[in-house]
């Protein structure tokens, strides 16, 4: 018979609840939320916790350093922490920063990253991840756990990498969505997908990831998830900001470009398509005319030199 976890998921919104769907067969699980709806039962955080195995942070990141800091002292120190996070909190932390600077040097914690769509997970379709961990015991634990299942991991050691690539490739998905909405094409899709992921490479590298990270399934495989989904809450918010709607643009993306620029985590200037998604963002008129100056600039520039 299969060894069993007990697996507290913390969030049940749409990535909560497909952890549960994929591990509610084979596991013993506790369910929190902060918010629940009046059909649904929240475990008491301080009493599951301690018996936790795995505990899933399917929540955003800018929660994650209270709850870490909440039940860092209750866990077992065998305990492993898994974030599905893609986002930065409001000092511009990823989620593997404020596990490494939360949890004691003896927790393992891990960050699981990739082409995930919820509605996907729980139709039984395929799903696929890397997981970013320092050794290989938190993919063991993690694979053992999802045997059966149809999500398919891979273990990388580059936790700076799959972090920054997962998080920018929501900012890159916006400008996706607002080429779509101006039906600018297939052609500039593929531009764009180049120049994305030449950037997304670039960036990654500077803020320490390895080189080849950005076309790996946390960086590439989700940019194209996101890109060009219908159901991409991403997507939707480009195609709005191109037909001029400002009102509740609102998105792990959206706040990444804030705090990008907040805490200057690099120079935006040095990479024209962000900086271009960031200029529509901040004042999102004329958009199709802004798309056309960044076209002619960039290849100018090229004749140019």
């Amino acid at each position: 018979m299969k060894e069993q976890c007990r697996i507290l998921i913390l969030g049940y919104g749409e990535m909560g609840k497909a952890m549960e769907y994929l591990l509610r067969k084979q596991h013993p699980l506790d369910i929190w939320e902060k918010f629940p709806q009046d059909n649904f039962q929240s475990a008491i955080l301080e009493d599951v916790a301690p018996h936790a195995d795995i505990v899933f942070f399917c929540l955003p990141v800018i929660p994650h350093q209270g709850i870490v800091k909440n039940i860092a002292p209750l866990l077992k120190s065998t305990c492993l922490c898994v974030s599905i996070a893609k986002g930065l909190d409001e000092k511009g932390q990823t989620a593997a920063q404020i596990f490494a600077k939360n949890l004691a040097s003896h927790q393992l914690y891990a960050l699981l990253y990739g082409p995930m769509i919820s509605e996907e997970i729980r139709a039984d379709r395929y799903a696929f991840a890397q997981l970013g961990c320092c050794d290989m015991t938190p993919y063991h634990i993690l694979r053992h756990s999802f045997e059966d299942t149809y999500l398919y991991i891979e273990y990388t050691p580059d936790i700076t990498g799959i972090s920054w690539s997962v998080i920018l490739k929501n900012v890159y998905a916006l400008v996706f969505g607002m080429a779509d909405a101006l039906q600018l094409g297939n052609n500039m899709r593929g531009y764009l997908a180049v120049t994305a992921l030449h950037e997304l490479n670039k960036i990654v590298c500077h803020l320490g990831g390895h080189s080849g990270s950005a076309y790996q399934l946390a960086g590439l495989g989700d940019l194209i998830t996101t890109a060009t989904s219908d159901d991409s809450h991403h997507h939707e918010l480009g195609r709005r900001l191109a037909r001029g709607e400002t009102q509740d643009i609102t998105g792990e993306g959206i706040h990444t470009l804030e705090m990008v620029h907040k805490y200057q985590l690099f120079n935006i200037a040095d990479y024209p398509l962000f900086r271009l998604i960031y200029d529509i963002v901040n004042q999102p008129r004329n958009v199709a005319q802004k798309i056309n100056t960044h076209l002619k600039h960039r290849f100018d520039h090229v004749i140019a030199s």
